[in-house]
């Protein structure tokens, strides 16, 4: 590929030498000969301090936003920009060749993007999936590091779904992602938007910015999904080009709306109601978010041209997810939950949907993630504290920062008198102490760490995978 065919649809702002290219990489230790080095700015890096080396180690050109006093060094106006395009014609412009879906929100990207490829796999279709839990292009899965992948990984990954013949791509389109420029040069034929609450303001500094880098989703997409019931819904489209949708537990002012919801301890009924019809809905995993997220993923496809009634008998074949209100088998009479939420919404949704259900005490385990947002912290702590009975206050990941200091944080939100609450650093030992205390008929929740099977220990990822912890706990205690 020639330099110039690298660089189509990219504002180039100077002149260069055109030559062939083998390769393209934002990272200098990848560099070999006849490869592009693109020069990103991070948080702790400038890629361009890096040019003279990506220079002497073979690079063919450089990119970034300033002459860098390198040979054919290619000044553009956005380099994370450009990035993403380069990265799209080096790899064929695959995700062209794919009906996009996105999603976004703080919570129930996850769920609703699952919920979407059951619904059209269930219909006939073959999807590929990107997100925070796996990727998958057709049968097969691949690790995922970021919920929305790198723009060189993005475009290998859409390559790999056409070579296994997958028409959707389903993929949840991360804030970051979205301010990061990852996706451009994407077009979604449909986006969901779940809802919007605190969350990633270490990233974004302000809610507003927050709020903004979700919108730029719908700026490249031609039909908006999009949850009414969130405050932010109106804003989130508004003046954009896309056609908007709307669903709804609360208003019949939206297109779609949830009527006669019933929340069962093993599943969320509900009927699905529009101008042209009613139908019955059955979701296999209970609690309100579930509503949420089941429909949207239904109205979705709907949009997308599925039949009303074969999208509602989809639904009702699709699965649980791992990490989100996933059931532990135990062997004994009480239950142990083990779910994602990690925000102040997520776990009052969570703790929420539990209550609406036990029959015994609710029993929480949960911690904050280190060198993320502190200002959620107490906020969770007085949420647990008051939707639950009992509360074990550990660590989450809790990176750089001192387990203690996290806790301590946490706990300033809490009024003890709400619920009996216990604090250890150690989270093994956290979930010793709920399965120890646990009676018939109670409730444990083990929140934050969901599908993840690691725990982020300063700048070290070791093993710890909740289900073997439970697992060793019960063999242990007898």
């Amino acid at each position: 590929m020639r330099l110039s065919e690298l660089l189509k649809g990219t504002q180039v702002l100077n002149k260069y030498t055109d030559r062939e290219i083998l390769g393209v990489t934002d990272k200098s230790d990848d560099v070999k000969p006849g490869w592009v080095f693109v020069c990103i700015r991070g948080a702790k890096f400038d890629g361009s301090n890096f040019a003279r080396r990506a220079f002497e180690m073979g690079a063919a050109a450089i990119v970034a936003e300033s002459d860098t006093g390198e040979s054919n060094t290619v000044i553009v106006e956005n380099v994370r920009s450009a990035y993403a395009l380069m990265c799209a014609e080096f790899f064929g412009n695959p995700s062209k060749k794919l009906r996009l879906i996105g999603i976004t929100g703080t919570n129930g990207k996850t769920s609703t993007a699952f919920f979407l490829k059951e619904i059209l796999e269930n219909l006939g279709h073959r999807c590929g999936l990107m997100g925070t839990v796996k990727n998958m292009a057709g049968e097969r899965d691949y690790p995922s590091g970021l919920t929305t992948p790198e723009p060189y990984t993005l475009n290998n990954m859409f390559a790999e779904m056409v070579a296994q013949g997958c028409e959707f791509c389903i993929m949840e389109v991360s804030s970051q992602a979205l301010d990061q420029h990852r996706v451009d040069g994407c077009r979604f034929e449909a986006a969901v938007f779940t809802n919007l609450e605190q969350d990633h303001l270490d990233y974004h500094k302000t809610a507003e910015n927050y709020f903004l880098a979700k919108r730029r989703l719908f700026e490249q997409t031609d039909i908006a999904i999009v949850n009414l019931d969130d405050a932010s819904a109106g804003r989130m489209t508004d003046g954009l080009d896309c056609r908007t949708v709307s669903f709804s537990v609360n208003t019949d002012e939206s297109d779609y709306t949830a009527k006669n919801v019933r929340l069962k301890r093993d599943c969320a009924e509900y009927e699905l109601v529009c101008s042209e019809d009613i139908g019955r809905v059955s979701c296999c995993v209970p609690g309100m978010f579930s509503v949420y997220n089941s429909m949207g993923a239904a109205v979705c496809a709907i949009q997308l041209g599925e039949d009303f009634h074969d999208v509602l008998e989809a639904v009702k074949r699709t699965h649980g997810i791992k990490g989100r209100m996933e059931v532990v088998e135990t062997g004994r009479d009480f239950t142990v939950i083990i779910d994602y939420a990690h925000t102040p919404d997520g776990l009052e949704k969570v703790l929420t949907a539990i209550n609406g259900f036990k029959t015994g005490k609710l029993i929480t385990v949960f911690g904050c993630g280190g060198d993320r947002d502190r200002t959620k912290r107490p906020v969770m702590g007085r949420i647990a504290s008051e939707l639950s009975d009992m509360v074990i206050i550990t660590s989450d990941n809790p990176r750089t920062e001192a387990p203690l200091e996290i806790i301590r944080e946490i706990m300033s939100g809490i009024d003890e008198t709400d619920a009996a609450i216990i604090s250890m650093a150690d989270r093994t030992s956290a979930i010793k102490c709920a399965l120890t205390q646990a009676q018939t008929g109670d409730t444990v929740l083990l929140a934050g760490k969901g599908h993840e099977t690691y725990q982020i220990l300063g700048t070290e990822k070791i093993d710890f995978d909740e289900r073997k912890k439970i697992s060793e706990i019960i063999d242990e205690i007898g």
